[in-house]
């Protein structure tokens, strides 16, 4: 193990008090505004999750808008642009903040990194750059750190692996992926990450690699039933479920399957009632919700949710706008 992967595994139970200890301050005067919904309760009294879709434009919108769905009033409200256009950003919530990491200004791939307060309805640049440029690149938090996957740096995809230290406000390199690896999706299940599939810059890969941070090491899993680019995945009742993207023919899919860890099988579920390439995958409110993406066609402003229960996708109402190359990132009430 090296040093940098044992201080990950040390510094683990020092990092599980980030959901209560406050990351550095935006510079500046912070207000409270209609957008500032983080501590906002039901009327049962139980806190709502908040669900914001950052990042991606195209040339029919250059504002790069940024959007908060309002779970009480079952709408979606339009926040703070980001500082910098950027599609195909990584997007992750940590300790109540987002940030935006990398993406592509449709000229160069960035390695700067932004983060929104939603208290002050603001993004600042306080946070340090990756240690190269990157656009779609994958972002998942783990132990009160930022974890990136991955990417396309411009030239080619790569294996490369940083880890955000909020409390150190710093990046550290971990041991790369097994493959190089652009578009893929990701989560924590377990205690472990799991990366799957995205292109190697020439194909999209059905493949499935895990991460033990404990050991710093990665290992190859069962390969999923169907290639996948740019496809949502999430963790839901135990198991790894990934939906959607492109395939190996460059069609948008609809199709969704999940992973058992205790079984090491994947399994079909229900599809999706629409096709979509680049789609978020989020657990909101007992469901899995799927957040936009592309069906072939154009760019989806729609959103589903599967009830596990009926094993069924319903409609869950559209977003403001359409973000082409964006990504969702959930605050988690407290």
């Amino acid at each position: 193990m090296s040093s940098e992967n044992r201080r990950f595994k040390e510094d683990e139970d020092l990092l599980i008090i980030k959901n209560s200890t406050n990351l550095h301050s935006t510079k500046g005067h912070c207000h409270s505004n209609s957008h500032s919904m983080r501590n906002k309760v039901s009327s049962k009294g139980k806190p709502f999750d908040m669900i914001y879709v950052v990042g991606g434009w195209s040339k029919d919108d250059l504002s790069c808008p940024v959007e908060q769905f309002c779970p009480q009033y079952n709408e979606w409200k339009m926040t703070a642009p980001m500082l910098h256009h950027r599609s195909d950003p990584g997007v992750c919530a940590l300790g109540g903040a987002i940030y935006t990491v990398g993406g592509s200004d449709d000229i160069t791939c960035l390695s700067s990194v932004e983060r929104y307060d939603p208290e002050c309805n603001t993004w600042s640049v306080d946070v340090p750059s990756l240690s190269s440029p990157r656009s779609r690149v994958c972002v998942l938090e783990m132990d009160g750190c930022l974890i990136t996957l991955g990417g396309f740096d411009g030239m080619t995809c790569i294996n490369t692996v940083e880890r955000y230290d909020p409390l150190k406000n710093s990046w550290s390199k971990l041991t790369p992926m097994l493959r190089n690896r652009a578009s893929a999706s990701a989560a924590v299940l377990n205690g472990q990450i799991y990366v799957v599939g995205g292109t190697d810059g020439d194909m999209p890969l059905d493949s499935v690699e895990r991460f033990d941070p404990f050991e710093g090491c990665w290992s190859l899993c069962p390969t999923m039933s169907t290639a996948r680019e740019a496809s949502g995945c999430a963790v839901f009742l135990g198991c790894l479920y990934v939906a959607g993207g492109q395939d190996e023919l460059g069609l948008s899919l609809s199709t969704v399957e999940k992973y058992d860890p205790d079984t090491l099988r994947w399994s079909p579920i229900r599809a999706m009632n629409n096709k979509r390439f680049q789609v978020s995958l989020v657990l909101f409110d007992g469901f899995l919700l799927a957040v936009g993406g592309f069906d072939g066609v154009s760019d989806l402003k729609t959103m589903e949710a599967y009830d596990h229960e009926t094993n069924s996708w319903r409609h869950f109402g559209s977003m403001k706008s359409k973000h082409p190359g964006g990504h969702v990132a959930l605050i988690k009430a407290v």
